[in-house]
């Protein structure tokens, strides 16, 4: 669990995300002598932060998603989150501006509002992100950025092996989208690419529970093509994956995206489920770590 623990760390909210893409960049020149086939690489000004790796003749993408939740400094010592932390009094948050290295605590006022306790003040602007305790048990990981480093993480591994398929590291998905549009009119222009999977990770909740398998979602805020969802649901038992069925009717991804942009897209969420969503204590079970890895193998080579 190296490279998840080595993502959990880097930081990267929406809208900043450079320096993971540096360090995807760096880690896909080294490993990639080590995969079955080598990619073609696109990144780049017209890509913005985003990364395409393209293997063989593809016939469908994986998109995980680079950023992460967490503040922007306001003015005074005020806070302003950027998509939707759930955190607790007393949170550690990290960062840096131009007077250094950040670490400070989180604090609400009566209303509710986020503020800093730390010794200075802090450049306006500054991101801040939780503090990562990356624990790795017997049978479970915790982690502050699960959501989505797993899903990277569930991407690199499926790198590994791949013949046919482009994998998308995708920009801003926390907080409202915007780069999915561009990336899937260039998949689909160049190699007419119109299937996608979303490595994103979901909740547990009373239907979908730790350990009993990946999540395959039919649904959540979005509905994607029901004929679709039924051929990986199909491909999980042929090939005797664990998984379980998600309905949801909240929540989102980049699957929105997809299904609004002006190209025939089907999709489908699949990922390992998590308990404390958006705290610095994500859990998620290894079993499932290893059914979404699995699973995914299998539907890059039969979808």
């Amino acid at each position: 669990m190296k490279l998840l623990k080595q993502l959990c760390e880097v930081h990267a909210p929406s809208g900043n995300e450079g320096p993971m893409k540096d360090f995807l960049l760096r880690y896909i020149q080294k490993e990639k002598k080590k995969w079955k086939n080598a990619p073609e690489i696109f990144h780049g000004d017209e890509f913005q932060d985003c990364i395409i790796l393209k293997f063989g003749k593809p016939r469908t993408a994986i998109f995980a998603h680079m950023d992460s939740i967490g503040f922007t400094v306001r003015y005074q010592n005020q806070l302003l989150p950027i998509g939707s932390p759930d955190p607790e009094v007393g949170t550690i948050l990290v960062g840096h501006d131009s007077k250094g290295l950040i670490e400070c605590t989180l604090d609400f006022d009566r209303d509710n509002h986020a503020f800093y306790k730390f010794g200075r003040t802090i450049d306006r602007g500054t991101e801040l992100t939780y503090k990562v305790n990356f624990r790795n048990g017997k049978q479970f990981i915790e982690s502050a950025y699960l959501d989505d480093r797993l899903g990277i993480y569930n991407a690199l591994r499926v790198a590994e092996t791949l013949k046919d398929g482009v994998i998308v590291f995708s920009c801003w998905e926390e907080h409202g989208g915007g780069a999915v549009p561009y990336l899937a009119k260039f998949i689909y222009e160049n190699w007419k690419v119109r299937q996608a999977l979303i490595s994103d990770i979901t909740w547990v909740s009373d239907g979908v529970e730790h350990g009993k398998g990946v999540a395959i979602s039919m649904r959540d805020r979005n509905i994607p093509r029901r004929s679709f969802v039924n051929k990986i649901i199909a491909i999980a038992k042929k090939r005797k994956v664990r998984f379980q069925l998600e309905v949801e009717g909240m929540g989102s991804s980049d699957g929105r995206e997809l299904q609004t942009s002006p190209y025939p897209f089907d999709w489908c969420f699949v990922g390992a489920p998590e308990q404390y969503a958006h705290t610095p204590h994500e859990k998620v079970h290894k079993d499932d770590i290893d059914a979404m890895i699995e699973l995914y193998q299998w539907l890059m080579k039969d979808l």
